[in-house]
């Protein structure tokens, strides 16, 4: 019989260790491992990650963490997706959000029935007909139902939160799991000398720990996964060439409706993350088209309050590692790859590290196929990330400006090119495997920049266009109808914190 894992250390702490150490705890509690984390307290972390997708929802109902418990406990407000603004051009915007357009029919998509009476002359925009929308424009809450009577109703919603406090409220629940916690700094790290996997770290306290499975939560330093075992970089900035970051909090000068804002900027973009407690700023920037002082000097022109906290200045290349498990590692995190976070996927990726490993979850002597698995998995995720990010730029008609001149000319991957040419050809979405974002996404993202497809399906002229508009009249006076059982945004978080919600 083959020896089981009985030992998991997570080296380094933040958002990424401590989820790993709850969602491990919980899942595979009925192996009774020993899960251990060290980290050092003397060595901080990125700790800017404040924005996450739909999918942390399901992230916190898997270690058995109730939302009413997040808000509270992170100062977290409602997030029903993200507000571009001029990355069109300036003066523009649009919305991304996390929620379907419109009820198919007849076996029509409704974006063709959209674009028919577009064609028609019907200027009614895309997210009149989206639910998530509107209620993110009006400052409204609403929870999601189970089971919509149709496509109206599907919508979901993420949070915006201090990622300091998560991290903290994981550490608590993973302790409570009885997962143990290291606080000293690794001085060395030991391989085995015949099949080279991972045998111990050694503490800067000169104590010794060793583990069967390492999950990597080191950040940038990748500690095991790139110095200890090597693996390589696989460098984008070829694709994504934004390399530099500064973050500042501030304090709030005003009520905040429930969205993410990505503002473009001459050389980059800023988000601007409202929680309860102050407002999470950054200035997201390529550094061949601005210096660092000058970028940190439009993000401080920018913010709406006073600052918070010095500027925190981040380097970064995007990417991932060749190999997201080797040997006896699993990577997660930073120490995996890294994503600008455009659409606030690095906490996902995180997530989707760690519900991937537990299917494939190895005995101590490690099938190589599970790490291919995985590999493959992780590296196709990533890239299909990287491929709706790139659209975000070269959709930009910010003409005669250098930075959006360049990201406008980099050649589409081919991935990229296959789904506009559907697109573009036919109205078509063509969906891969591992892809995060899907067809409403990339729906928003098309209409937002009046990518529109140069017809729209034949079938749709089986509905006459006085009957589509009447359709479409009644959608939207649907939306509005849902709309008067929302309440204010504000109102509901001040209901979660008064423990009445």
């Amino acid at each position: 019989m083959r020896d089981p894992i009985r030992s998991i250390v997570i080296v380094g702490g933040g958002t990424a260790g401590w989820m790993a150490a709850t969602f491990l705890a919980r899942r595979l509690a009925h192996l009774r491992l020993s899960i251990t984390v060290v980290e050092s307290s003397a060595i901080g972390t990125i700790g800017v990650g404040e924005a996450t997708v739909p999918a942390v929802r399901d992230f916190f109902a898997a270690i058995d963490l109730g939302e009413a418990d997040v808000l509270r406990e992170t100062e977290a407000t409602i997030k029903y997706g993200i507000r571009f603004a001029g990355w069109k051009e300036p003066g523009h915007d649009f919305f991304h959000p996390f929620g379907l357009y419109g009820v198919a029919a007849h076996g029509v998509p409704f974006h063709h029935y959209w674009l028919k009476l577009r064609a028609n002359g019907d200027a009614t925009p895309l997210g009149a007909y989206c639910l998530a929308t509107q209620l993110a424009e009006r400052g409204l809450f609403l929870p999601p139902v189970d089971r919509p009577a149709n496509e109206l109703g599907v919508f979901n919603f993420a949070v915006h939160f201090d990622a300091s406090k998560f991290a903290a409220l994981l550490r608590r629940l993973a302790l409570a799991n009885g997962v143990q916690h290291v606080d000293a700094r690794i001085d060395a790290v030991a391989r085995d000398g015949e099949d080279g996997r991972v045998t111990t770290v050694t503490l800067d306290d000169g104590r010794a720990i060793a583990g069967d499975l390492w999950i990597d939560c080191s950040g940038f330093r990748s500690l095991l996964l790139g110095e200890a075992l090597h693996v390589p970089f696989v460098d984008w900035r070829r694709w994504l060439p934004c390399d530099r970051a500064v973050a500042i909090p501030c304090t709030a000068a005003q009520v905040h409706r429930p969205f993410t804002t990505a503002t473009a900027t001459r050389a980059g973009w800023r988000w601007h993350i409202p929680l309860r407690h102050r407002v999470g700023n950054g200035h997201v920037y390529c550094s061949d088209f601005i210096d660092d002082a000058a970028a940190e000097d439009e993000l401080l022109a920018a913010l709406e309050g006073e600052p918070l906290a010095a500027p925190n200045r981040i380097r970064f290349t995007a990417g991932h590692r060749a190999r997201f498990w080797e040997k006896n590692v699993v990577g997660l995190g930073l120490a995996s790859g890294f994503l600008e976070p455009l659409e606030s996927t690095s906490i996902t990726l995180i997530q989707s590290g760690l519900e991937r490993l537990i299917p494939l979850f190895p005995a101590c002597d490690i099938d190589p196929r599970l790490a291919a698995t995985y590999n493959r998995q992780s590296v196709l995720e990533f890239e299909r990330i990287r491929d709706f990010l790139m659209l975000h730029y070269s959709g930009n008609q910010r003409v005669g400006e250098p930075f959006w001149d360049h990201v406008r000319a980099i050649k589409p991957t081919e991935g990229l090119q296959g789904k506009l040419d559907a697109w573009r050809a036919a109205g078509e979405f063509v969906r891969r495997e591992w892809d995060t974002f899907q067809d409403a996404s990339w729906l928003s993202m098309y209409a937002g920049f009046d990518d529109l497809p140069a017809r729209y399906a034949v079938r749709a002229d089986e509905v006459p266009v006085a009957d589509l508009r009447d359709s479409l009249m009644r959608m939207r006076a649907a939306i509005d109808g849902t709309l008067r059982h929302a309440e204010p945004h504000e109102d509901f978080l001040t209901r979660v914190h008064a423990g009445r919600a």
